[in-house]
């Protein structure tokens, strides 16, 4: 069996010109990076030509160890539209090296199903996570420079300062340091850390923002801390943003790649949906729906993290109208769900999968609660047995849900034909309008008690001492009225990673409330979430290598 790496490198990519053909985009217009990808300018936007393209939003089930392949999905999906005459392009993150180098690996697709030229997307592509790094550590310098300067000083209490510093790699060792060490010259000490440039608050913004102004307004309303005299300071009085927003300038423009069958593929932006909205940009999307008749994107995780942040931030902040929403699961998956153990997943086991089912049928109720009209696929393995199939094709009769099986590893876009013309009659024939699970003007604990009880299924909401502490810090300084972006586990539908399939009757501790006012939104996270990742006892980097020629193995 081939690789992905050697199932990508089998194929001829086409030169980004005809991909640009494709989308009627004119040549001259094309920032090229190298022969295959390219930044795409901004002015290509035109609102007037949104209205009446289809938006499909690609979720999932609660992710397993066993991988639902959402990705695959939202790309095979896009290969079987336009395979049955739709035209269609997929709209999709950028990939973290932290997790590439880490555990998880790439996220470009697998298999006959891939966004290509993989390895420069899994790598460092165009250089937007570098631009958001040094942005992001730009600010972090002017502070530590304002907290030791004796003439320009704001007076900044270095107790109070919450912005760390990002790196895009997992490196436990740097989640608490000391900076400032070394003598008068070298700054004031003081604790800090760093976080995962995908988890950055300047990614956030580049996501969530309409045009150079916006990200520039966005970036000036990062809360940075307190004075001693317990005055609020904000990027912008340290004449931060300009600068910020100076390194972004290239960052802020799209990427155009394309699909192993020579489809267009946008390329933005890569928050986490576990702390972050955990979708692509803004811009992208617009992008993407002013060039094509469909649109297919994804939110990170499970429907309750990356589809909820996806409909009540993303679609809210930007007149979004996702027609369809399409939910991927896997027969191993929900045996996972169901209590069976990881290596036993290939063997058939149809009380697992009707136990671990439970946490589909959850999912799929809280897309009806959007008003939104749902498809579920079932990325098929070669190990799913008929019995299995047929039990979730019946318990999806019973959800009134329509489902498709979906083979896009194995076949590619001929593997998703069956599921296109599913999606398409669904979105054509949709009467249906998004409508946000709650309203942003709603005090801090209805939105998240709302979140809490509706999606997750939750009994109760519990706040820390330190939480309701934070909340009043949130309401004094007027941020009450902002959506709010939950950072939880993704791995259950409750703050606790352990209680698999749908859990009931637990109760969610709301830890803490940071406050990322540039981004838009205040984030009550729940349980133990990691902002800086640690590698595994096996990184997937030992494995990855290159040879005389330039070619790159163990990538996959």
């Amino acid at each position: 069996m081939k690789t992905d790496i050697e199932i990508a490198n089998s194929i001829e990519i086409k030169p980004i010109y005809e991909i640009a053909d494709k989308l009627g985009i004119d040549r001259d217009l094309l920032e090229p990076y190298g022969r295959y990808k390219a930044k795409l300018p901004l002015s290509l936007i035109d609102k007037s030509k949104i209205d009446g393209k289809k938006l499909i939003l690609v979720s999932a089930i609660s992710p397993t160890p066993a991988g639902e392949g959402k990705t695959t999905i939202s790309i095979g999906l896009t290969e079987g539209l336009n395979r049955i005459g739709k035209q269609a392009t997929v709209v999709l993150r950028e990939p973290s090296l932290g997790p590439v180098f880490g555990i998880k690996g790439g996220a470009t697709g697998g298999g006959y199903s891939q966004v290509v030229p993989m390895e420069d997307i899994n790598l460092h592509f165009t250089g937007d996570f570098g631009a958001i790094e040094k942005a992001h550590n730009l600010l972090s310098a002017l502070i530590d420079n304002n907290i030791q300067s004796k003439t320009h000083s704001l007076n900044i209490d270095p107790r109070t300062v919450t912005w760390k510093r990002v790196m895009d790699m997992n490196d436990r060792s740097l989640r608490h340091i000391i900076v400032g060490l070394g003598g008068t010259s070298a700054g004031i000490p003081r604790e800090t850390g760093f976080d995962i440039t995908a988890a950055s608050e300047v990614m956030a913004i580049l996501c969530l923002s309409d045009d150079f102004e916006d990200l520039k307004n966005r970036l000036g309303n990062i809360f940075i801390g307190y004075t001693f005299d317990k005055k609020p300071i904000y990027a912008r009085d340290l004449h931060a943003h300009g600068a910020m927003a100076a390194l972004l300038k290239d960052a802020i423009k799209p990427n155009l790649v394309q699909t192993l069958e020579g489809n267009p593929a946008i390329i933005h932006g890569g928050p986490f949906a576990n702390i972050a909205q955990g979708t692509n940009s803004i811009i992208a999307t617009r992008m993407g729906l002013t060039l094509s008749d469909y649109v297919v994107t994804e939110a990170g995780f499970g429907f309750d993290l990356g589809a909820e942040k996806f409909f009540d931030i993303k679609c809210v902040k930007a007149g979004l109208k996702p027609t369809a929403v399409v939910m991927v699961a896997t027969v191993r998956a929900l045996k996972y769900h169901g209590g069976a153990k990881l290596d036993q997943l290939k063997e058939p086991n149809l009380e697992a999968l009707k136990k671990g089912v439970a946490n589909l049928e959850k999912q799929v109720e809280n897309m009806k609660k959007f008003n939104i009209c749902p498809v579920v696929a079932i990325n098929k393995f070669i190990t799913d047995t008929d019995e299995e199939i047929a039990f979730l094709a019946e318990k999806c009769k019973e959800l009134d849900v329509p489902m498709e099986v979906a083979e896009v590893w194995a076949k590619g876009g001929e593997g998703a034909e069956n599921l296109a013309r599913l999606v398409a009659k669904v979105a054509e024939q949709c009467t249906c309008s998004m409508k946000p699970l709650y309203d942003w003007e709603w005090s801090v604990e209805k939105k998240i008690e709302t979140i809490a009880k509706e999606l997750y299924g939750a009994a109760a909401i519990d706040y820390t001492a330190e939480a309701k502490s934070d909340l009043k810090k949130v309401m004094d300084l007027g941020l009450d009225k902002l959506p709010v972006c939950i950072a939880k586990t993704q791995k259950s539908l409750s703050d606790n990673p352990k209680l698999l399939g749908r859990p009931k009757d637990f109760v969610v501790t709301v830890r803490q409330i940071e406050i990322a006012s540039g981004a838009g939104f205040i984030i009550p996270i729940t349980g133990s979430i990691m902002r800086m990742p640690g590698l595994p006892d096996i990184p997937a980097a030992e494995k990855i290598d290159i040879d005389n020629n330039g070619k790159i193995t163990g990538l996959f």
